[in-house]
């Protein structure tokens, strides 16, 4: 086998599949990036048996061939060499040769029959979306999925289509995030959950342009994403996914429409008196015409005072600061709307169109008003 790159080509396509590539396995060939030159093409090939990515590298094929590489070995070696055309060979015996200017390394390869490849994919049920609608999507969920596996589908979001709709959630028991992204076209329907490591991958690699595609295809145990150049192969999480739709009212006793930033803004500024693994409630306490949002800590307190437009009931009720944070930060509108029914239950973020909703459980907090 021998191949020529150009070095910014290569490190692209090994920094797209070290992503699948396990921090620690007891099989030493998942430890490895498959380079396959067979096909007039060249691919790198990285599985851990959860997660796999294949993607094209440019490149010229003088002599074609297959083998597996130890792949952070690889990477950081690509990453040092001279910024010229790398030279890569590799004889019968599975010596490879990378040559780079006046660069010359020399070590063993392994069999690419050892390899497991990509899991056979029927590209039958799929959707289309726009690469950025994707990437946009998930960047506005995947917050809320649980960072534990004491319960595995909390670490998935589930993936609804139901003709020309994706609906995206994602829930960690204290929270509930839901996207609806509008389809061109009109599919048959297909419910999922999907790992979040699978997705936050997707999310690094995907290059988020307006105009190009992403095709996903389903099967009963696998996802598969397809873009640019690249395939991502991912097994499912089993089990049937919470009732959502249950655990949502739209009921409401206190409603109110507030500037969106200086919100963000207030409760950011607010956690600088909070230490990290602190957990000190943020109180907002609603009356009128206004909001007057304080918290308290070992460092010190802080209050400050919005304006804003209510309906119905004033209201005082405490939340973790960092969960309103990280849903506020993914809204795109100017102003947000917050519905709350009473202390103890959970507050809404809805957005007007319906194309999102952010549900947010309060925490205990010892405070009355004076």
């Amino acid at each position: 086998m021998k191949l020529v790159f150009e070095k910014n080509s290569l490190l692209s396509g090994i920094n797209t599949v070290m992503k699948a590539v396990p921090s620690k396995t007891t099989l030493p060939i998942l430890e490895c990036i498959l380079i396959d030159a067979t096909e007039g093409e060249i691919a790198l090939t990285a599985n851990d048996m959860e997660l796999a990515i294949r993607t094209v590298v440019k490149g010229r094929i003088e002599e074609p061939g297959r083998i597996a590489v130890e792949a952070r070995f690889f990477s950081e070696m690509a990453r040092k060499l001279p910024e010229s055309d790398i030279v890569l060979t590799a004889d019968e015996s599975g010596v490879i040769q990378i040559v780079c200017d006046s660069t010359n390394f020399r070590f063993p390869g392994r069999d690419a029959s050892e390899f497991t490849g990509l899991p056979v994919i029927e590209h039958e049920k799929y959707i289309s979306i726009s690469q950025f609608s994707l990437k946009e999507t998930i960047k506005q969920t995947i917050f809320s999925i649980a960072q534990n596996e004491n319960n595995r589908l909390m670490t998935g979001e589930l993936f609804q289509v139901h003709e020309n709709e994706l609906k995206v959630t994602s829930l960690d028991g204290h929270r509930i995030s839901i996207r609806k992204v509008k389809l061109k076209d009109v599919y048959e329907d297909e419910k999922v959950v999907i790992p979040g490591k699978t997705l936050n991958e997707i999310s690094r690699i995907l290059p988020g342009e307006a105009d190009q595609e992403v095709l996903i295809f389903f099967q009963q145990n696998h996802v598969c994403f397809e873009f640019d150049q690249t395939v991502v192969v991912s097994r499912l999480i089993e089990g049937e996914y919470f009732r959502v739709d249950q655990m949502l009212s739209g009921d409401y006793e206190t409603r109110i429409r507030i500037n969106k930033k200086d919100l963000l803004d207030s409760i950011e500024r607010s956690t600088l008196l909070i230490r990290e693994n602190d957990k000190k409630p943020i109180i907002l306490d609603i009356e009128e015409s206004k909001m007057e949002l304080s918290l308290n800590s070992a460092l010190g307190s802080m209050k400050d005072e919005l304006l804003l437009q209510k309906q119905g009931k004033d209201i005082m009720i405490g939340f973790n600061p960092r969960f309103l944070i990280e849903a506020l930060r993914v809204i795109d509108d100017e102003e947000v709307d917050i519905s709350f029914v009473n202390p103890k239950a959970p507050c809404y973020i809805r957005g007007e169109d319906g194309s999102y909703l952010y549900l947010i459980l309060p925490v205990n907090f010892s405070g009355a008003r004076a």
